[in-house]
């Protein structure tokens, strides 16, 4: 690499490839390209590390409409609540069930769809050697959560709620333990770009080239220097002849 600098018009290469002979730019192109990987693999984790934060935060809202309902259902079942009370009651549950196919059939990264059933596995690539952690796909529709249809002023049975506040608790549960481990991941990475920067030659490989490049600069700023005067005081000789002879 070089580079030119110009100081009082005059224009000098500076060189410092030099400094660093083939074996220590190998190991210096191995270790930068460890780096990289592990840098490139956190931003990817970052990316994994959201996409299971908004299916939570979307599940977390579906387990409270679940709640709702369960609650609602409840009521229904108290042998003193009448006909239209139930058919009030189903009102809100309605309204509650229509929200969790909202959020399940929305909830999604970029383009990606969390919830709804549509997304396979998604692997995250970690590092630079292509390891990956798995984020399971998840499916919160009622269908699925088996409550499609429920009816309190017809026989229902309230244990299907709970098996549907269940099939999601597991869901966060298991979309916990994969943002925990992304977590780690990045954790380790950043541990693991600290330590290549430490254990590597590059840190004093840079400084010695930045050292050696910063003392050619300087002498051969010394000579430029040298040179400019000379020239000046040749440009005053030259001005103080013609002066006498006019």
């Amino acid at each position: 690499m070089e580079s030119i600098s110009s100081y009082g018009g005059y224009s000098y290469n500076s060189s410092y490839s030099g400094y660093i002979n083939t074996s220590d730019k190998a190991i210096e192109q191995k270790a930068i390209s460890q780096i990289g990987g592990l840098q490139a693999g956190s931003e990817n984790v970052k990316a994994g590390e959201a996409l299971t934060k908004i299916a939570d935060g979307a599940q977390s809202q579906i387990t409270d409409y679940l709640q709702s309902i369960r609650e609602l259902a409840v009521k229904a079942s108290n042998g003193l609540t009448s006909a239209s009370d139930k058919a009030a009651i189903q009102g809100q549950i309605d309204n509650y069930m229509k929200g969790i196919n909202d959020i399940a059939g929305t909830a999604k990264y970029n383009e990606t769809y969390l919830l709804n059933g549509s997304r396979d596995n998604i692997d995250i690539v970690t590092d630079g050697n292509k390891t990956t952690i798995g984020i399971s796909g998840s499916n919160s529709l009622l269908k699925d959560l088996g409550i499609e249809g429920f009816d309190v002023r017809k026989d229902f049975d309230i244990s299907k709620i709970d098996e549907a506040i269940k099939k999601v608790s597991d869901q966060r549960a298991l979309n916990g333990a994969q943002q925990n481990a992304l977590s780690a991941q990045d954790a380790y990475n950043q541990t693991a770009i600290y330590n290549s920067y430490a254990s590597s030659s590059i840190k004093d490989e840079l400084q010695e080239m930045v050292d050696q490049y910063n003392n050619n600069k300087q002498g051969q700023l010394l000579d430029n220097m040298k040179m400019i005067m000379q020239k000046r005081d040749e440009e005053q000789m030259k001005q103080t002849t013609a002066n006498f002879f006019v």
